[in-house]
């Protein structure tokens, strides 16, 4: 079993999309979150493998797991958050880059998105990151440590649903387990789960 997790809540007071701009660190309630994903997957799973994104955000959840089961984190550069041309701006409402003519020629095609990282691109390294982490906790558990988008790109690209979606309508709270059930290498259930609660999806950054 690997399980995908998606970050706690980040400080953000400004409201921008952060991606993957450095010093984004967990708000208090992040770090409750993580607390929270740290106690529900370090008792009752045989998890021999934690995996997070190189920003700082993904290693804070990571880290109260890794301490209760006595464990490193590795870090994964093919788990980062998505490329983003919006990163550092606030997105919409006031002031916002969807009402800044500039920005209008990258919203051409949100199907590959034309304003960042392919959904493509992202669902295979994720697949490929999922793979690398399975052999090596082969007959165990594992957990990856990721972000919004790249989870749930991960999660629809193995149901075998379009990779396109709407950004609002997204399954992947906040401190979210994503479970990839394996037998062998032949993946046999996703199961979802929020055991810090549900959140907004159109939260601001990922």
């Amino acid at each position: 079993m690997v399980h995908l997790v998606r970050h706690g809540e980040v400080h953000n007071p400004e409201g921008i999309l952060y991606g993957r701009l450095p010093e984004f660190r967990l708000s208090e309630l992040g770090r409750s979150q993580a607390e929270t994903v740290g106690r529900v997957l370090g008792q009752g799973h045989d998890i021999v493998s934690i995996v997070a994104s190189p920003l700082q955000r993904a290693q804070e959840t990571a880290a109260p797991l890794a301490e209760a089961l006595g464990l490193p984190v590795g870090i994964d550069a093919d788990i980062i958050e998505a490329d983003n041309r919006f990163e550092g701006r606030k997105v919409g409402g006031p002031g916002g880059a969807l009402r800044d003519p500039q920005y209008w020629p990258i919203l051409l095609n949100p199907m590959r998105p034309s304003w960042g990282e392919p959904y493509l691109q992202i669902a295979h390294r994720m697949i490929g990151a999922v793979y690398s982490t399975l052999d090596t906790a082969r007959g165990h558990e594992a957990v990856l440590v990721s972000h919004q988008l790249p989870v749930y790109t991960t999660r629809r690209f193995l149901e075998g649903r379009r990779l396109w979606h709407d950004p609002r309508k997204r399954q992947c709270s906040l401190a979210s387990i994503t479970s990839l059930v394996f037998e062998g290498t032949t993946l046999r259930d996703i199961v979802y789960s929020e055991p810090a609660g549900a959140s907004d999806p159109s939260q601001t950054g990922a």
